[in-house]
Formats: structure tokens, sequence, C-alpha cells
């Protein structure tokens, strides 16, 4: 009886420790499941590797707001340090980024190192801020002044703008850089408010299609490709001030024009580098200036970007 009895506890003993295991197995389980359901959200949302969304999210206990702040705090410490190192980088290929608004248009310039980059989700979203950070910026500028305003902001200029929650553009590069591990720099960027009798033409030249342009792929209302211009005017007829201005604006774009003229100039040849006097692109029996005649419109400015080179711009 002795022994039995010994036996009866050593298996209700093993029995106990089993039903343990089971249950420490099944809760276990769960924040497992919840885990990967969390780190593919992470993954998602953020785009960082599934190794750092891992880390993040093992390091604040499946907290996924805690986690995503922390990998976009490493990337910008990462991507700070990226930019120091890549800075001497040639970056030669990038996007020219159009906004274009009520009476408001900027073009902005952003360089990267490679083709690849260019056409990455994440730069073109880089895009998209530093054009809507121009805008912004401009039209405070612009606020209580008549007539017709335009800045050309600098590299320095763009990187010192905020975006949001106090942000600037600056650190918004360097997270960029981060993650794409390539040089990146903000170029440039040309801003104008325009009278309300005024209209802006514009063109983006690129790859896909986006509003308002020949051909551009486009972000959240930002028309982007490797060639860009603005163009403003007066006049035209009726109802055909967009169209009108997107002829103009292909125009610039294709023929590269690097002064205004005048109406009355005589076209010198294959190497007119006036836009009045050149042959319009879209019809060279006739120049801008009879063009522009016949549709009862006046060019007031221009601008010409194209990626990796400089800008050719003119005022009357």
């Amino acid at each position: 009886m002795a022994l039995y009895s010994v036996l009866r506890s050593i298996r209700a003993d093993f029995s106990k420790v089993c039903l343990s295991q089971r249950v420490q197995s099944f809760h276990t389980s769960c924040p497992l499941t919840a885990e990967k359901a969390l780190l593919v959200k992470l993954r998602k949302t953020t785009g960082y590797t599934f190794i750092n969304c891992k880390k993040a999210l093992e390091k604040f206990d499946n907290d996924i707001k805690q986690a995503e702040s922390w990998l976009h705090e490493q990337a910008q410490k990462e991507g700070w340090n990226k930019a120091t190192r890549l800075e001497g980088r040639q970056a030669k290929e990038g996007l020219i980024g159009q906004l274009v608004g009520d009476r408001a248009a900027v073009m902005v310039e952003v360089n990267c190192e490679t083709d690849f980059v260019a056409r990455n989700e994440r730069f073109q979203e880089l895009v998209r801020d530093v054009a809507f950070a121009a805008m912004a910026h401009h039209r405070r500028r612009a606020e209580g002044q008549s007539g017709y305003v335009k800045s050309l902001l600098s590299a320095e200029e763009l990187a010192a703008l905020s975006v949001s929650e106090g942000a600037r553009l600056a650190d918004l590069l360097a997270l960029t850089i981060g993650r794409l591990g390539e040089n990146i720099s903000l170029k440039r960027a040309l801003a104008v408010v325009v009278p309300a009798d005024w209209h802006i033409g514009s063109y983006v030249h690129g790859s896909g299609s986006g509003p308002g342009s020949g051909s551009g792929s486009g972000a959240a209302g930002v028309t982007m490709g490797r060639y860009g211009a603005l163009v403003v005017f007066q006049g035209g007829q009726p109802g055909d001030a967009q169209a009108l201005g997107r002829r103009l604006g292909q125009h610039v774009v294709g023929e590269a024009p690097v002064s205004l003229g005048n109406a009355d100039d005589l076209p010198c040849g294959e190497s007119e580098t006036r836009l009045l006097p050149q042959s319009l692109l879209s019809d060279p029996s006739r120049t801008v200036a009879q063009y522009l005649a016949q549709e009862g419109a006046r060019v007031l400015d221009f601008a010409r970007f194209q990626c990796g080179e400089g800008s050719a711009a003119a005022d009357q």
C-alpha cells in the first residue's frame, strides 16, 4: 500500500506538471500570434526591415506606437550619419516636383544618386513634402502683397522650412537617407503667386501620367518628372487658359529658352534661345509670338527646371 501511494503521488505530480506545461504553452502562444500580426502591421506602415521591426516590438513589449517612434528615431540618427558619409557622392538623378494651386505654383528639385531610388515611393514622398512646404512658405511670404510675387529658394533655405509637428525638411531628408541608403539632396524651389487676372501654365515631362502635365508621375497632387516648366501669362481665349498654359509649358520644356525676348524680334535660326522668336514646338510654321498674338495672350515670365542641371528663368 505504501508503494501504491507513492506511485499515485508521483503520477499526480507528473500530471500537474504536464497540465501546467500545456496551459503555459497555450498562454504563451497568444502573444506570439499577436506579435506576428503587429510585426506585419509595423513593417507595412513604416517600411523598415522585419528584423528591425521585431527588435522594436520586443524592446517595447509589443507597444506598436512606441516601436514606430523608436524606429523613426533610429533611422533619423542613422540618416544623419549616412548623410555625412555620403555627402561627397554625386547626386544628379532625382525628380522635378510641381504643385499648382489657386493662383500659386511651386516647382522643386530633389536629387539622388540613381534612377532606381528616384522611382521609390519614399523618395517621391520626400519630393511631395518639399513641394507642399515650399508652397506654404511662399503663401505666407506673399500675404498682404499685391501683384506678382516670385521667390527662388536655395538648398539651405529649403532644409530650414518647417513641416508637420515642428520637424524641418532637413529632418525628413535625413530620415529618407537612412531608409534608402543613398546621397539625397534638396536642390532648389521656385514659387510664384499671381494676381486674379493672370494664369500659370504648367508642364512636367517624365514617366507615367499626372494632373496638369504631358507625362509625369503624381503623388498626392504633386506632379513629377525629369523636366518641368511654369509659364506666367495673361489673356487667352475664354475657357482655354489651362490648355494654353500646358502648350506653352510643353514648348519651354522642349525648346529650353533662356530669356523672353520681344514680340517683334526676328528669329535667328536653330540657335535661338529667346522664347518669343522661337518656332512653336507644336507648329513650327509659327513663332511663339505669332501664336500668342492669335490667342490674344502675353507671356510675362517663365521658368524651366531640368533634373541635375541649372534652371533657366526670365523676367520681362
